[in-house]
């Protein structure tokens, strides 16, 4: 079973600011559930939010493909 989350319980799954997470819930970047006046976070859907931010590192191959691109 998924668990919900409080801001702070998700700052700290995140490793960051509750100031952030209340910044991406405003900007409606992360997906979370209202109770009442509470807001709440599945665990999955924080995973899932780190996940879709992940960056691959270049290779010097990848950017030898992208300048011939755009030559």
């Amino acid at each position: 079973m998924d668990g919900y989350l409080s801001v702070a319980e998700a700052a700290e799954h995140l490793n960051t600011s509750e100031r952030f997470v209340r910044r991406l819930v405003s900007e409606r970047r992360v997906p979370f559930h209202k109770v009442g006046r509470h807001v709440r976070f599945a665990k999955s859907d924080l995973d899932e939010f780190v996940r879709r931010g992940r960056v691959e590192p270049i290779s010097g191959e990848s950017v030898a493909r992208a300048v011939a691109r755009a030559a």
